[in-house]
């Protein structure tokens, strides 16, 4: 009985300054944010009132909310190809395309966002490269809209959807899937009744890095938007450094941190967090 009440002392002795520094550096900045949010204005929910009055506000949360689908729906589909290439892969093969997958990790988000616009505008790469084959006529419109602030975050996001998959499928036992082979299953069925189950803990995984990320974007939306596309973190920045409404950015901000929490809690009904992030101690 000693001995573990003893190291529960030291355990606690240890974990002390890091609690501590966490509860100074992040419980305490996000309880002066909810302060302001109800405080800022007469009326507790004043601010908050802001999401069923406002229509800007209204706009901004639905755009948000979009993208952040669109985002995520495609970075997934394309995550699970690339996922699956990853592990079908040769070894020298697999660790150049790690380095492909991992290099834009190295490389600033604003450098990133500047080389996409580079792409995509309208005398960029990607439309003289068209219209010099033949291929269009007319330039694409690419930036200063939704379609290039979804080519950029998508770009952004997929090594934290690829990463999660490849080490759920590399997890999958082939004799699994060799005996569904040998049992006359087709391909199809073997990938949808066998492979896509065993990799459900990888999805759920990446589904919830690019959802959650995707939520509180800010420095793409602002440079491939243009302005045009405001998403909730850009209009919180402008609430405070502009318009210097600290109630409704402080409003907003807490809203965009009930909605993560809500996403986890929703999807913790379905999905089995054991099984996605492992036993403690395994």
């Amino acid at each position: 009985m000693t001995l573990p009440s003893h190291r529960t002392r030291v355990a606690l002795i240890m974990i002390a300054p890091a609690v501590l520094l966490i509860a100074f550096l992040y419980l305490l900045p996000l309880i002066r944010i909810l302060a302001l949010s109800v405080t800022e204005q007469p009326g507790a929910l004043a601010n908050y009132g802001q999401l069923v009055t406002s229509d800007v506000i209204g706009r901004v949360i639905w755009t948000t909310v979009r993208i952040c689908i669109l985002t995520t729906a495609i970075t997934l589909a394309v995550s699970y190809v690339m996922a699956a290439a990853l592990t079908l892969a040769a070894p020298r093969t697999r660790n150049l395309m790690f380095v492909l997958i991992l290099l834009p990790l190295w490389l600033s988000v604003l450098i990133r966002a500047f080389a996409w616009v580079t792409v995509l505008r309208g005398n960029g790469v990607l439309n003289s490269a068209l219209m010099s084959t033949g291929l269009i006529d007319t330039p694409f419109s690419l930036v200063r809209n939704e379609i290039g602030v979804v080519i950029g975050m998508v770009h952004y996001m997929l090594p934290f959807g690829i990463l999660p998959l490849y080490a759920s499928m590399r997890s999958i036992d082939a004799r699994i899937l060799n005996a569904a082979r040998s049992l006359g299953a087709p391909a199809f069925t073997v990938f949808r009744r066998v492979f896509l189950p065993l990799t459900m803990p990888g999805l759920f995984s990446s589904f919830i890095l690019i959802f959650v990320f995707s939520l509180g974007f800010y420095v793409t939306p602002a440079i491939l938007g243009g302005g045009r596309v405001m998403m909730v973190a850009e209009y919180i920045s402008v609430q405070v450094h502009e318009t210097l409404e600290w109630g409704t950015a402080t409003m907003l901000a807490s809203v965009l941190l009930a909605s993560v929490f809500a996403v986890i809690a929703a999807l913790g009904r379905f999905a089995d967090w054991e099984s996605i992030f492992g036993k403690g101690g395994e």
